[in-house]
């Protein structure tokens, strides 16, 4: 810091340290205002414009050093002054000290701030270039904001001077107008209904600002539309994957007139080519895996002989069988309407379909895009002339590929990598990053790489595929590894690096809803977009690509269309559970060890070793892992990881303990039964346990039984 900072710094404090030694916030209490009446009123009747003059260098002061009492000093003001000219110099005095708290922050502060922290303001700065001065409004017009963290706050930001005063001065008129308005009544000191109206518009004030504001903000982004005097839907859901059925359905359920609209097959994703198919592939190469362990299990020999093409068949019998569950007859009967065509909006108010039979338009009070994401395929040179699969396409083949290449190490890469390769094909998985499945804990992800190398899996972390080529009539991937070329010969493709959001084809861009960093529709905490009436759920709203989490969002992105005008809901994303259903399975809610050194967030690790549970002795799956982070000293949970077998139905007691505050001394004391593997969970709970046993109690109680045995 240089000598002029540390000047100001060293004023700032004696200022703030004289306030409090000299004992002069008692100058700013009601109780002194009422012993002083009499001779404060006389001398303000005597001389008005010095009595001001005092008033408004006392208030600049105050609020410029950020001391207590502005509060106490407005109502004052409308004692004092009355309403209009109480209005008038609390407004300016308000505004002037608010600024001078703002540049001493700006000051002082900023630079340190930006160079330490610049990485994770960028989206508040950038936030504040674009809108600051509403996101400035939006603060100030609402009282619950302590408006001195507000002045040191913006002074952080690059916000221009001159733009935070004027908005503070707009901003603070209506509240500084009720607060006066309030002390104009308080000068008499008795109860009237004056003072009550008062005090009444003291409480709803910030509910009344934060209506208005909203009335603003929805005036702003709705100009440029005309609005339909009448509305033929409640609801447009467009796209049919997880999270516009669940939309659909609690529409339909609580009787609104609601439109499902899907442009390729009901059920999306998650029915037709992910979640699904992926598991009955996942079941069918798990019993091949079985047999060949027969051995194991005490039988002397066991085979089976199978054709793949028969496999692939089996996968969508089973999602035939699954497909009535999430069909348009289904929904129908429920009371959806269901169209199938492609959905464009064309206000926020209308929708257009193009179906076979002709194009309408769709007229509703609200819609709510569920429209899905799609397998992102990276522009490596080649890769279009080799070709390739995706997570979508794969299921279309019908002959095992011999040799194969799995680019990624996701969830997806790792789970259909561990598939071909049980049924036997030759699978080498290129990852770019240091390890698989990066999202877990490092001991993790080593635990599924030994499994898939002992299966005969080329296993190829911190390799960048940088060419495909066709080399004598032979496919070969050229891959970089410690500054070396790999040569990888493949006569098959699997891309699974990852899905990115469907943005595009269905009017985002003519209404102007902007995409966040992550390339998902950007939406509130309540899952709305720019237009209020517009809503966004699943794959496409982000922060997570998970079934179980489109649906979860679906309900609110619904409640809050429906009935958002009476209360809205906040997307409650505190306990999100996912598993990768590998062999071993991974199963994680909350923190991992590498999130919590991450964000620095204190933590102890229990881990219970899976190898020595008596069901998975039994079963043949000693292996794996659970791991569980408990705030420091205590027995709260913060995350769990489970690695092995069943792990994604293990995982759900500590979902449960999560959601419910349900620490793991109450887990310890619930009875498990014996012999399972959820017995596990238990076992970990009593490792915490142990190890946060209170020792100097159990000394004295050792010497009680020594005592007690004489």
């Amino acid at each position: 810091m240089n000598r002029s900072r540390l000047l100001v710094l060293l004023a700032i404090a004696v200022l703030v340290a004289a306030f409090f030694a000299f004992g002069l916030d008692r100058y700013f209490t009601f109780e002194f205002f009422k012993s002083r009446q009499l001779e404060i009123d006389s001398y303000t009747r005597a001389y008005p414009l010095q009595a001001a003059a005092a008033y408004f260098a006392v208030y600049v002061l105050v609020t410029g050093l950020s001391l207590p009492g502005a509060a106490v000093l407005t109502l004052i003001g409308g004692a004092l002054f009355g309403l209009l000219w109480g209005t008038v110099v609390v407004s300016f005095a308000s505004s002037i000290g608010a600024t001078l708290a703002f540049l001493a922050s700006r000051f002082l502060l900023r630079d340190w701030v930006q160079e330490r922290f610049g990485e994770r303001l960028k989206a508040v700065n950038s936030g504040v270039e674009k809108e600051g001065a509403f996101y400035l409004f939006a603060l100030r017009l609402v009282p619950a904001f302590p408006f001195f963290l507000i002045n040191l706050a913006m002074g952080l930001t690059p916000i221009r001077t001159w733009t935070f005063y004027w908005v503070s001065q707009a901003g603070m008129l209506a509240g500084t107008f009720v607060y006066v308005y309030a002390g104009t009544t308080l000068g008499e000191f008795r109860i009237s209904l004056e003072l009550l109206l008062a005090f009444t518009l003291l409480g709803i004030f910030p509910l009344i600002a934060k209506k208005a504001l909203d009335a603003i903000k929805a005036r702003r982004v709705y100009a440029r539309w005309r609005r339909p005097a009448r509305f033929e839907r409640n609801l447009v859901v467009i796209g049919a994957g997880s999270a516009g059925l669940v939309s659909a359905y609690i529409a339909a359920a609580v009787k609104a007139k609601v439109t499902l609209i899907e442009k390729h097959r009901m059920g999306g994703d998650c029915l037709n080519t992910g979640c699904v198919p992926s598991k009955a592939l996942i079941k069918s190469a798990r019993l091949l895996a079985q047999i060949r362990r027969a051995k194991e299990f005490g039988i002397r020999s066991a085979s089976a002989e199978f054709d793949f093409a028969d496999v692939m068949e089996r996968v969508q019998r089973v999602v035939k069988a699954v497909e009535p569950h999430d069909s348009a007859e289904r929904y129908r009967g429920l009371g959806v309407e269901c169209l199938e065509g492609e959905a464009r909006i064309t206000s926020p108010w209308t929708v257009e379909v193009r179906t076979a039979s002709g194009t309408q338009t769709l007229t509703t009070r609200a819609i709510d895009i569920a429209a899905g994401a799609r397998p992102f395929v990276p522009p490596i040179p080649g890769i279009e002339q080799v070709g390739y699969v995706t997570s979508d396409t794969v299921w279309g083949l019908r002959k095992l590929p011999k040799r194969l290449v799995v680019l990624g190490g996701g969830p997806i890469g790792c789970e259909l990598t561990q598939c071909f390769a049980r049924f036997g094909a030759t699978v080498t998985q290129v990852e770019l990053l240091p390890r698989l499945l990066i999202r877990e804990d490092p001991e993790v992800s080593d635990l599924v790489m030994q499994q898939f190398r002992r299966e005969g899996i080329n296993v190829l972390v911190g390799h960048k595929a940088k060419e495909f080529r066709a080399e004598n009539g032979e496919k070969v991937l050229i891959a970089e590894n410690a500054g070396r070329d790999v040569r990888i010969p493949f006569d098959q493709l699997l891309c699974a690096v990852g899905r990115i959001a469907n943005t595009g084809g269905y009017g985002l861009e003519e209404l102007g809803i902007p995409l966040s960093k992550a390339r998902t529709v950007e939406s509130n905490e309540y899952l709305q977009t720019i237009y209020p009436n517009i809503f966004v759920c699943g794959d496409v709203a982000g922060p997570y690509q998970f079934t179980h989490t489109a649906s979860h969002q679906a309900w609110y992105a619904a409640v809050n269309a429906l009935f958002g005008r009476f209360r809205k809901f906040k997307a409650d994303y505190s306990v999100i559970p996912w598993a990768t259903f590998t062999d071993p399975e991974v199963a994680r809610v909350g923190l991992n060890e590498t999130e919590a050194k991450e964000r620095n967030i204190p933590y102890e690790v229990t881990s219970y070793g899976i190898d020595d549970l008596d069901r998975a002795i039994a079963d043949g799956e000693a292996r794996g892992t659970v791991k569980v982070l408990t705030a420091p000293g205590k027995d709260r949970i913060l995350g769990a990881t489970i690695a092995g077998e069943h792990a994604g139905d293990l995982i759900i007691e500590f979902i449960a303990a999560m959601r419910h505050g349900i620490g793991l001394n109450k887990m310890l004391g619930t009875i498990h039964i014996y012999p399972t593997l959820v017995e596990a969970n238990k076992y970990a709970a009593g490792a915490w346990k142990r190890a946060h046993s209170p020792q100097g109690l159990l000394k004295w109680v050792e010497r009680y039984h020594a005592w007690m045995r004489g």
